[in-house]
């Protein structure tokens, strides 16, 4: 018998380390509920809960989930199944890279193997580089160098049958409900596989022909609702883009061009893993930023959408409520974080991960180093968002603010707590501040 260790890959369709693991021998599937879980949030807990048990009800109650770290728990499933092979995808995060390295010591210590097979993403980080063998560092050359290197076609579905039941020591309902008690949302997003797939081809049938034109809107449904099963695997970067590229008109390519900014993201951090807590490219001098007890009481009122701007509130506010928020939402509240209230993108990015229920490590830390103007091909420091002109345009009737803001338009609703055009001009001072300083 082979085992399969379940990862970001929580899925039986398209999952080739599951397809390899039972490609000559029925497989075994455990989910190691590790102690980096612990700082997770309870509603990333509590979502990812529910997809093991709908992962575990698909596969016939095959699924074992079991508490501890992965290096243990894999040795041990593997001598109590004498799996001597143990099949897994490969991730490319600082943390998985550190724990398949432990997890590929302990087996090999026992003279079992580990054996890779796939990735979260339709081209694997480190792939796509220039004809020098150097990664890119801007966006659009990359994502013609992806598109031309291409990707395969989604695997089959795994043999159900073929699969065999290992005991679980988790319970994931008191998982589920512990989670929910700790950090609850307003209501639980979809975690079954099967209506996931269910969803995508609607989206692709149906509102996908509207993406390119309404994306940018808060205020109209018409995303793909497709970042929470991408940041749990339940679906497969190539699964989308397989689904997609049967669709000829320009609205298939705008969606495309998404997945690729994941992709492209997920490849600067595997090339500068610094750049989870680091700014790959400094924009401003040290002492820009605000300090002390005036730094949190401002990011006290961003968190809890309180800063008399309504995007940027309606903004925050849906997100503690549901987990999740509008890409151009994201990138206007990130904006007054770092440019109106002068705090630095790393507090916001760490806000956000205990905070968005679809996190995925890279997306975060460097879509807010893009924001910042501090990453590989970001927004250039100068480009400040300006709240009150951006709701105008992508929010024109109101209706995105005034659904998480009840109280609009009446004397509860705080007045803005800065001036956007001056704080403006401290943040463009700033950054000629820092550049000056750079020069000499």
């Amino acid at each position: 018998m082979t085992l399969w260790w379940a990862r970001r890959d929580l899925r039986l369709h398209d999952n080739p380390a599951l397809l390899e693991a039972q490609a000559d021998s029925p497989a075994a599937m455990v989910f190691p509920w590790g102690p980096a879980l612990h700082f997770w949030s309870g509603r990333r807990r509590a979502h990812l809960a529910r997809v093991l048990w709908s992962l575990r009800e698909d596969s016939g109650g095959a699924l074992a989930v079991r508490r501890g770290p992965a290096a243990e728990l894999l040795l041990a499933a593997a001598q109590e199944s004498d799996a001597r092979v143990v099949w897994a995808q490969r991730e490319f995060s600082p943390a998985g890279v550190r724990e398949q390295d432990e997890v590929k010591a302990a087996l090999e210590a026992d003279g079992r193997e580990l054996r890779f097979v796939g990735s979260p993403y339709a081209v694997a980080p480190g792939r796509v580089v220039k004809g020098d063998g150097s990664p890119y560092q801007v966006f659009t050359p990359f994502s013609h160098a992806w598109r031309e290197h291409g990707w395969r076609a989604p695997a089959a579905a795994a043999d159900v049958e073929a699969l065999r039941p290992l005991d679980s020591d988790v319970s994931l309902d008191q998982e589920a409900a512990h989670g929910d008690a700790e950090d609850p949302l307003e209501a639980r997003h979809e975690f079954r596989e099967t209506q996931i797939l269910d969803d995508l081809r609607a989206f692709v049938e149906g509102d996908l022909a509207r993406y390119k034109d309404e994306r940018d809107r808060p205020d109209l449904d018409s995303t793909s609702h497709l970042s929470v099963p991408l940041a749990y695997g339940q679906v497969h970067p190539r699964t989308i883009l397989a689904a997609t590229e049967k669709v000829r008109h320009d609205a298939a390519r705008t969606f495309e061009s998404e997945v690729a900014w994941r992709e492209f993201h997920a490849d600067v951090l595997h090339h500068h893993p610094r750049g989870q807590k680091e700014s790959l490219t400094p924009a401003l001098p040290d002492d820009a930023w605000t300090t002390g007890r005036e730094a949190d009481e401002s990011f006290g009122a961003w968190r809890r959408g309180e800063t008399g701007f309504p995007l940027v509130d309606a903004g925050m506010r849906q997100l503690a409520a549901t987990g999740q928020m509008h890409n151009r939402v994201r990138m206007v509240v990130a904006s007054f974080l770092v440019k109106d209230l002068h705090l630095p993108w790393q507090r916001g990015a760490d806000h956000f991960r205990k905070a968005l229920l679809d996190y995925d490590h890279s997306q975060n830390q460097l879509n807010w180093q893009w924001v910042a103007g501090t990453g590989r091909d970001a927004a250039p420091f100068f480009r400040i968002f300006n709240p009150e002109t951006q709701a105008a345009k992508f929010d024109p009737d109101r209706r995105y603010v005034r659904r998480w803001i009840p109280e609009l338009d009446t004397p509860g609703y705080p007045m803005p707590m800065v001036d956007h055009k001056a704080e403006r001009e401290v943040s463009l001072a700033h950054m000629k501040r820092g550049k000056g300083a750079s020069k000499g």
